[in-house]
């Protein structure tokens, strides 16, 4: 992706918040220039890899194919005497007719909650067993596999069955839970417009716990074709010095 691609999605998406009377947090809104000055008090931010997450999932296409992230919190599974937080709560920002590609999560389960704006469509497969003993990745760039099973998930509280490949549609309001090993993709229903949807989960690493099925790199290459004007989590690692 582009650095230009990315400075927009961010001004567009902080333009959306506050246009709703959603404020985002202080370091949201932060430059260079403010990474650069940040003290070891902002640790956990980027321990636990707070702030902006944009990809679009290695396609090279994210009005098609992507996601706008922002992490508010965040547990660590590395450092859990430290940061014991056990869960963690995200800004999910979806486009109208934007996917999500197929994957699970080894270990998080997951609320997604639409908060407003258009309907989510979610399709779902069961995982196989060997797809998820998978865990270290070993089988990394090869097609994952869809059980042929229904799927039960929880929606607000009521058991939902639908069979391998059903779809579910989440209106404003409503919310899933997603199990680990419960493959999903989802959809910006086309015509209902941008989906604001919030993720209550367990504490996860993204850099870890993504399965997917055939989609690229979860996180994005950045082509510098222009200065950064906020950073992503995958940014910190040049930006920060504590």
């Amino acid at each position: 992706m582009k650095r230009s691609e990315l400075n927009s999605i961010i001004e567009d998406t902080i333009k959306f918040m506050e246009d709703r009377g959603l404020p985002l947090p202080p370091f949201a809104y932060w430059g260079v220039p403010e990474w650069k000055a940040a003290g070891k008090e902002n640790e956990e931010i980027v321990e636990n890899m707070l702030g902006w997450d944009i990809t679009d999932f290695g396609s090279g296409d994210f009005e098609k194919i992507g996601l706008t992230i922002f992490t508010f919190r965040n547990g660590n599974f590395y450092k859990k005497d430290k940061y014991p937080k056990p869960y963690a709560e995200k800004l999910l920002l979806v486009g109208d007719g934007q996917i999500l590609p197929y994957h699970y999560h080894w270990s998080k389960m997951e609320d997604i909650i639409n908060r407003g704006g258009g309907n989510l469509a979610i399709t779902l497969y069961n995982c196989t067993e060997e797809d998820f003993k998978d865990v270290e990745g070993g089988r990394a760039g090869k097609p994952g596999t869809f059980a042929d099973t229904p799927v039960t998930v929880s929606v607000d509280g009521c058991n939902v069955t639908v069979p391998a490949g059903g779809q579910i549609i989440l209106k404003p309001g409503q919310s899933v839970t997603l199990k680990p090993g419960q493959y999903h993709t989802w959809q910006g229903v086309p015509g209902t417009g941008k989906v604001m949807l919030f993720e209550v989960s367990t504490c996860n690493d993204d850099t870890i716990d993504n399965r997917f099925h055939t989609a690229g790199g979860r996180i994005p290459e950045i082509e510098e074709d222009e200065e950064a004007k906020y950073l992503i989590f995958a940014d910190y690692k040049d930006y920060v010095n504590f």
